[in-house]
């Protein structure tokens, strides 16, 4: 008995076995059989459709198609594993079946080829469900070698760079992904149900606005004009609602020019959405019914593992202002303080780095994210942010310092930003000039004026509720996932050349 699988040698030289697949391609290709010229192949089921419906299906004539994952070569009859889109599935392929020249090619053939299999369902004596092969076509040939099968491919700098041989080696990434899409469909449709409507807005912008990010930057050839990748997609939507727009929302790509760690890609997908005649509890209530909905229909519960926590979203989410998060968790009152130099000798005693330019409310929010954040692992709406952070929000009429805003917080991070929206052009043109003074101290992700922006605020935008979600967070929750670069197809990754 001959066996063959994933598992090679630690002696066998990995440049030879490579110069062996060359071999076998030329050696087919002499033959008259080529693989790369086969352009189709008539695939009629997949490998979970086969083992899910067997009584059905049992002895019916099929055709898969796959990537060989295992082969042993017993005499005048063999077995393999073929791996398609949904699992694996065995294959018996007999001489006397195939014929004695095809059963010769497929002994040659490596793990990692791409195969044809035609024939019947059965199932073996010792219970595994199969097809009895009746024809194996070769469709693509692989020259290049499978990570060790008991190893598997684990270096995650490697899983990151060359995702495709991860996503053959590791089932569970290749189910994160499918995940990954159904939680956007799901989202779609409750959207769509809430009579939202998907628009797209431009990613190449001269004005990049909507958050705190320093964007990339370009130059437009044909227009010989510095231009930005947007950072945010707000500015636009706001847009789509002085339009008359009424339910507007966008799931897309942007870019921030920032560091990489286990939350942050500096490319990433955000879905924003704006809601005119309601604010930003119309946007809690919203968030919360969405968040279970993806829940329930994508994981099948509002019960989700996420490390070692049980999320629950199905309780009704705590909310809490973020001057109440920092008293109940950091011990300090910022209602008691009255001034900016108040608040940067607190932050002096506490140890909580801070920059000159910082006022109070900037120091209010550096005391959240150093006491606070780690606390909120149950969903938690942190509203009422200081002003000096929030530079399109509407102000708390009781309560000026402050705006209505709020952030979702589960397991520690932030899942979404919301707001009622500013729609004051006189007052919003203030804020930005306290962004321009900012960016001028030295505050780099500081907005600038956009004044096109502030035309369309000035003819009317009504009172309107906006929202935006990371949805590669949102995907990190709903999939156990550790870090972003886990549920990015392609993270972004510094270049080999560069290392």
């Amino acid at each position: 008995m001959a066996g063959q699988n994933n598992q090679q040698a630690p002696e066998q030289n990995i440049s030879e076995l490579l110069k062996v697949k060359r071999q076998k391609l030329a050696d087919l290709q002499e033959a008259g059989k080529d693989p790369f010229v086969i352009t189709k192949y008539d695939v009629t089921h997949h490998s979970a459709d086969v083992k899910e419906n067997f009584e059905e299906m049992e002895g019916q004539e099929v055709s898969l198609a796959g990537r060989m994952m295992f082969k042993r070569v017993m005499g005048k009859a063999s077995f393999c594993n073929i791996q398609d889109f949904k699992g694996r599935i065995q294959a018996y392929v007999a001489r006397d079946e195939i014929g004695e020249d095809s059963y010769k090619d497929f002994k040659k053939y490596d793990v990692g080829d791409i195969l044809g299999i035609k024939g019947k369902v059965f199932k073996t004596k010792t219970g595994e469900i199969s097809i009895h092969a009746e024809e194996v076509t070769l469709l693509s040939k692989s020259l290049q070698v499978l990570p060790e099968k008991y190893h598997g491919l684990t270096d995650t700098d490697t899983r990151y760079r060359q995702r495709y041989v991860d996503l053959i080696m590791n089932e569970e990434v290749k189910d994160t992904f499918v995940k990954r899409s159904q939680i956007i469909s799901s989202i779609r449709r409750f959207l769509d149900s809430q009579n939202f409507m998907e628009v797209e807005t431009p990613m190449i912008v001269s004005n990049a606005g909507g958050a705190a990010a320093r964007p990339f930057e370009t130059h437009f050839n044909a227009l010989d004009e510095d231009l930005k990748l947007r950072i945010s997609l707000e500015l636009y939507l706001k847009r789509l609602i002085v339009g008359g727009m009424e339910r507007v929302y966008e799931i897309g790509r942007v870019f921030r020019n920032e560091g990489t760690d286990a939350r942050h890609n500096p490319e990433f997908t955000l879905m924003e959405l704006y809601q005119a005649y309601t604010d930003y509890y119309g946007m809690m209530d919203l968030t919360e019914n969405m968040f279970r909905h993806v829940a329930q229909e994508v994981c099948g519960t509002t019960l989700i593992p996420y490390a070692e926590e049980m999320i629950d979203l199905g309780k009704p989410f705590e909310r809490i202002t973020m001057v109440d998060a920092v008293k109940k968790y950091a011990g300090v009152d910022f209602n008691e303080i009255k001034t900016a130099e108040e608040a940067k000798a607190l932050a002096k005693e506490r140890h909580v780095e801070f920059e000159e330019r910082h006022t109070k409310g900037d120091i209010l929010n550096l005391f959240f994210e150093e006491f606070v954040e780690e606390h909120l692992i149950q969903p938690t709406f942190v509203m009422d942010h200081p002003i000096e952070i929030s530079p399109l929000t509407k102000k708390k009429p009781e309560n000026p310092d402050y705006v209505e805003r709020f952030e979702l917080f589960i397991y520690g991070r932030e899942m979404c930003n919301a707001y009622s929206e500013l729609n004051d052009p006189i007052d919003q043109r203030e804020r930005f000039a306290a962004q321009e003074e900012a960016f001028a101290a030295g505050d780099e992700e500081a907005n600038h004026t956009d004044e096109d922006f502030l035309n369309a605020l000035s003819i009317g935008m009504p009172p309107t509720g906006g929202i935006g979600y990371g949805i590669d967070r949102l995907v990190m929750l709903l999939t156990n996932s550790p870090a972003i670069r886990d549920v990015l197809l392609f993270p972004t990754m510094k270049s080999l050349d560069n290392k």
